[in-house]
């Protein structure tokens, strides 16, 4: 019972009008010491064969925040940067995720949205799922970060590496023009943009994706909700049968991604994370990312979603999915088996 009122306790709000409360799986940890901290890490790493588990132990345990301070400390005492000292004992998943959690979780989604439009190709499943599955508060400081750490604009970045309804849609999460929600229900308007979804798509012969993309970038989400609930009285199909129907491809993707996430953004991840570990081995940079970015932000809720719905456990499948030291480093992420 003492876990479950610390947690409670250790529950923070986030400021802003979307107030979403956090469910993190790593909090900060009570009489920290980062002095001693770095100390050990420095440790483990001169270690021979390097001293994989303190480092895990250490690092994966220990809030954002605390991170930065071991950091400092870490430059202070070994006279080197502690993310290069990683870099040369570590390798592999274990070393991309230690690098990610030296990073806040907006510069995380910075960096990965970066990685995903650099070079030859485009990762578009990486640009979907942080770009559709993010509030606007958190585009908003992404945006921010992103030409700090990269001298560039997120917009232009997309723009040159997208075409077509896809660019449009993804530009105009970007740009951030969703309204709060409010405390009034438009029940007309609710109406309104359910009817205007139909007609624009499953009523008529090709598709209005303009104005799907107005309606799901600019409208608030408990709005939409509604919306796709009022719109199940006009068509036959529901909002992610119509999409299947009407669009393909990436377009596809990203819309469905949006509803899944308007309609349960944990639940979504969740189903993220077992397409990710089906079969022999799993994608690691997926599950990575997703681990990295949620853990301080909702990662327990992701947890009981999957349980909930595969009928096992995040923590059950990671170990059945993953090995060594980079199994261990997501299991101290997920916090514990349900």
């Amino acid at each position: 019972m003492a876990l479950v009122s610390e947690f409670l306790g250790q529950l923070t709000l986030s400021y802003g009008a979307e107030e979403e409360p956090t469910f993190p799986t790593v909090v900060p940890v009570r009489d920290f010491d980062p002095a001693k901290d770095a100390a050990r890490i420095e440790t483990a790493i001169k270690t021979k064969g390097v001293d994989e588990q303190t480092i895990i132990d250490i690092l994966t345990r220990r809030s954002c925040e605390q991170r930065k301070d071991i950091a400092f400390e870490y430059e202070r005492l070994a006279k080197k940067d502690l993310v290069t000292a990683l870099k040369g004992a570590l390798s592999g998943p274990l070393e991309a995720l230690m690098l990610g959690l030296m990073k806040s979780t907006t510069q995380y989604d910075a960096s990965e949205l970066k990685a995903s439009m650099k070079g030859l190709g485009t990762d578009e499943e990486t640009l979907i799922e942080i770009v559709c599955s993010r509030n606007s508060e958190e585009l908003l400081e992404i945006k921010k970060v992103y030409k700090e750490m990269f001298k560039k604009e997120l917009e232009k970045d997309v723009a040159g590496d997208t075409s077509g309804d896809f660019a449009k849609l993804l530009l105009a999460l970007v740009q951030t023009k969703r309204d709060e929600p409010s405390n009034v229900v438009d029940y007309q308007r609710i109406d309104d943009d359910a009817r205007c979804l139909y007609e624009a798509g499953v009523k008529k012969r090709g598709t209005d994706v303009a104005t799907w993309i107005s309606i799901m970038t600019q409208r608030s989400v408990p709005h939409l909700q509604r919306v796709f609930e009022r719109y199940k009285s006009y068509s036959p199909y529901d909002m992610k049968e119509s999409i299947r129907k009407e669009v393909k491809g990436d377009l596809e993707k990203s819309f469905l991604t949006l509803v899944e996430c308007f309609e349960n953004k944990q639940l979504y991840f969740a189903s993220r994370l077992d397409e990710a570990m089906k079969g022999k081995g799993a994608k690691e940079k997926v599950v990575t990312r997703i681990m990295v970015s949620r853990c301080e932000v909702d990662l327990m809720r992701i947890r009981a979603e999957f349980k909930r719905h595969y009928r096992r456990s995040l923590y059950q499948t990671i170990t059945e999915h993953t090995k060594g030291d980079y199994q261990k480093a997501l299991l101290s992420l997920c916090g514990g088996d349900d």
